[in-house]
């Protein structure tokens, strides 16, 4: 009888164990597996559109086909969550990696970003694209007033915010502001860390500039977080990330900042911490399934899709497509 209460103690116990964790993950979040890429990519840019996620340019997994272009791609993917299944777009103009990426009034924009120049794939450019996904037609809008790459765009009340980068020989702080009723660009105040690789978003009041690195050197990344004020033109420090990292995407849902993957000279995150702007903290979610750095992400309702990224440091490729389910 004393055995028989023993091990029926055991048991509840590990039963009460297994509860528990599963709580815990719930209220970390969780994720799911959906439709993979067509292509491996690494370095997209990826948004949100009418209710289906696009993935744009970035680098192709080298082949012969692709050679010439040095594998930068022109690639635009579709992916319609409601299906789970994805299709092609017309492809960009011209190959990009390390883009900026935003929509607004139905059309998608791809800002600067990286282009080959001779032997180099490390050309900083300024173009704006917009495309039209009813007539799937790209056009040519006003070019950014700074030639750039591994910048952060992000859209706040009806204008696109152009912010930090790369421009060939150093980092730049630079915001620039482009309208698209008008067709033109502005300037605001300048990042107080310039950097690249960082990721740019818009949560309540203002525009959030989080992690990056110096000098392209992922061995050289930052946990710096700076609030932008649009009313005071102004950027204030916050909370840093726990973990200084680059080459990150982040995604908001209900006001929360979803700050995903990364890369370091120790290899690649599959961290995924979120940002709770009226507190100003940050909280360990639930991880990615696959560590990586250089992916989209993109945000349809309350779901977070993270889709493509390198595996390891550096050149890598994925197909990966993960959702994540918030707990709250």
């Amino acid at each position: 009888m004393c055995i028989l209460r023993s091990l029926i103690a055991l048991v509840l116990f590990f039963v009460f164990v297994a509860i528990e964790q599963v709580v815990a993950e719930t209220g970390r979040g969780a994720w799911m597996q959906a439709a993979p890429a067509p292509s491996k990519r690494t370095e997209v840019a990826a948004v949100a559109l009418s209710g289906k996620v696009y993935v744009v340019g970035g680098f192709n997994r080298p082949s012969f086909s692709n050679v010439l272009d040095f594998a930068i791609s022109r690639d635009v993917e579709v992916y319609d969550p409601v299906a789970d299944v994805w299709s092609a777009a017309a492809p960009l103009p011209e190959g990009r990696h390390h883009a900026g990426i935003a929509a607004i009034d139905g059309s998608l924009y791809v800002i600067g970003g990286f282009a080959k120049s001779g032997f180099s794939v490390w050309r900083p450019v300024n173009t704006v694209y917009q495309f039209n996904p009813a007539t799937q037609i790209w056009r040519e809008r006003a070019p950014m007033p700074t030639s750039r790459g591994a910048l952060g765009v992000t859209v706040y009340q009806g204008r696109l915010y152009a912010i930090g980068g790369y421009d060939g020989e150093r980092n730049t702080g630079v915001t620039e502001i482009y309208d698209p009723e008008t067709d033109t660009w502005t300037s605001a105040a300048s990042l107080s860390v310039p950097r690249d690789h960082l990721v740019v978003v818009t949560a309540g009041l203002g525009i959030y500039a989080i992690g990056g690195r110096s000098n392209l050197k992922y061995k050289q990344n930052t946990s710096v977080v700076e609030f932008y004020d649009p009313g005071a033109d102004q950027w204030q420090y916050r909370t840093s990330l726990p973990a200084a990292r680059s080459g990150i995407a982040a995604g908001v849902i209900d006001g929360h900042i979803y700050v995903l993957g990364g890369e370091s000279g120790e290899g690649t995150f599959d961290t995924n911490e979120k940002y709770i702007p009226e507190e100003n903290r940050w909280i360990a979610m639930a991880p990615m399934p696959t560590a990586r750095h250089g992916l989209g992400v993109a945000v349809v309702g309350k779901r977070l899709y993270a889709i493509g990224g390198g595996p390891v440091p550096g050149a890598s490729f994925s197909q990966s497509n993960e959702v994540y389910l918030p707990s709250n």
